[in-house]
């Protein structure tokens, strides 16, 4: 979301359609700013507007004629979004009606909007931290209902209420610490050496770590995740992308090399967002149009959250080869066992009991001494695709409790730095006993948590020192 500079905020009067353009019953024009309710008065002929009430208007231009009718909303700073005065205006959706009627607002003063400015001026004027003020948008972009629904418990400041609460913890961990380091006299401020702050400090570790668990599920409710299906021709790539998506979206044929591009579809199974792309068969060939193809699937693959190597049973492994060995042979290297997941298609045709246990045998020894894993299925038939999607949530770690909160990778990242700067600090109280480097690291963890709701300010920690403590008695 692209910011505008904040000594701007709340200057100008900025506008907006509110609503996507097109054929509707209602558009909405939104309005911020200390013009707002005058420009509304001037637009609709009213002399005063009644706050949260609905008032029926026709709307005017300069000339008296009339753009469009319909309801105005006013909302009286602070008590609005943006916390500056607000107005709505309700009228007819359509392009060439909101395009005039927002014209006209310019006219009386209105500025446009930039994106995400309405946003912004609820942030500065502490109507929503970068947290929910995020959280907006990712409600806005949800390709799930849980995704949607947690960023919803976003917005309505779940996730900032827990990092609230570990940045007070934090706040009082580097009181005591300060504390300790600055009067060292004190007989009632000796907390370096009676424990009470390798405990607290241990504590807020553990809660750490719980929030970056919570957050790397939100991670992948927001974003999803990336899944290349790669293989040799006619390996059942675009059978298996079909199944995945619930519709025909692959062109399927038995020719071998049908598939020349890479081919993406968004699809949601058990709550996951996954990102599939199904790529050209991997093979030397001559075709020109194929091999760039083939150059378009290796680039997937090297880009891939997950690969799927996927392999055709009856055909794809010959003699004593097995699967790990096609990847390899495949791919030029055998790819980390946390990205790879084997996908034995037409596992149906393994109709001979002997023939299936001899196939069996020979590839799931070797994958399970290396960590690899194998889901035999059948793009045909449909056996074995819920295995696989079980599978690829394992695989991840995808298992979001009800409560879990909408999060992204900035968030990850200031969490794990917080993560590493308390273990400093905790090497530095119970091995070094150094309370200036536990200090500096204490200020540093809570300066990577502040982040991510954009409140910490160094100066809340002096107030807090001397609002909590009688000290110099």
């Amino acid at each position: 979301m692209q910011m505008p500079v904040k000594a701007q905020s709340g200057l100008t009067t900025i506008a907006a359609i509110a609503t996507p353009l097109g054929r509707g019953g209602v558009g909405i024009i939104r309005l911020s700013g200390a013009k707002a309710y005058d420009i509304a008065c001037q637009l609709t002929g009213k002399t005063a507007f009644t706050p949260r009430l609905a008032s029926f208007c026709r709307f005017y231009q300069a000339d008296g004629t009339i753009i469009d009718e319909g309801l105005v909303l006013y909302f009286k700073a602070p008590y609005s979004f943006t916390g500056e005065d607000v107005i709505e205006l309700q009228g007819h959706g359509g392009v060439i009606l909101q395009n005039l009627l927002l014209a006209r607002v310019f006219e009386l003063g209105a500025k446009q909007a930039t994106a995400g400015e309405f946003s912004y001026r609820a942030f500065d004027n502490d109507k929503l931290d970068l947290v929910q003020a995020e959280a907006i948008a990712d409600a806005i972009d949800a390709t799930s209902a849980a995704a949607a629904s947690s960023a919803i418990r976003s917005l309505s400041g779940e996730f900032s209420e827990k990092i609230n609460q570990l940045l007070e913890q934090l706040i009082h961990l580097r009181l005591h610490v300060e504390a300790a380091i600055d009067f060292p006299d004190e007989e009632d401020v000796d907390f370096l050496s009676d424990g009470i702050i390798q405990d607290n400090l241990e504590q807020t570790q553990a809660q750490i770590q719980q929030v970056l668990a919570t957050a790397k599920q939100g991670q992948m409710l927001r974003d999803g995740i990336h899944v290349v299906l790669a293989g040799r021709p006619n390996a059942g790539k675009s059978s298996l992308l079909n199944r995945l998506a619930g519709q025909e979206r692959a062109i399927v044929t038995e020719v071998a090399g049908t598939t020349r591009d890479t081919l993406s579809e968004t699809v949601v199974l058990k709550g996951l967002t996954l990102h599939l792309t199904d790529t050209a068969g991997l093979r030397d060939t001559e075709d020109t149009v194929e091999r760039i193809g083939i150059e378009r699937a290796r680039t997937a693959i090297a880009q891939a959250d997950i690969l799927l190597l996927v392999y055709d049973v009856t055909r794809d492994i010959e003699g004593e080869s097995t699967p790990l060995q096609l990847a390899e042979q495949l791919f030029g290297e055998l790819p980390e066992a946390k990205r790879l997941l084997i996908i034995a298609n037409k596992s149906d045709l393994l109709n001979d009991d002997s023939r299936k246990d001899n196939f069996h045998s020979m590839t799931q020894i070797e994958m399970t001494e290396k960590g690899y894993q194998q889901v035999d299925v059948s793009c045909e038939t449909g056996a074995g695709i819920e295995d696989l999607v079980e599978a690829l949530c394992a695989k991840v770690g995808f298992h979001p409790p009800e409560n879990s909160l909408i999060a992204r990778t900035r968030h990850l990242d200031a969490l794990r730095r917080t993560a590493g700067y308390l273990s400093e600090a905790h090497e530095q109280l119970v091995v070094f006993k150094a309370g200036e480097l536990v200090a500096e690291s204490l200020r540093q963890a809570q300066s990577s948590l502040g982040e991510i709701t954009g409140e910490f300010s160094a100066d809340d920690l002096l107030g807090k020192i001397f609002g909590s403590f009688c000290i110099g008695k």
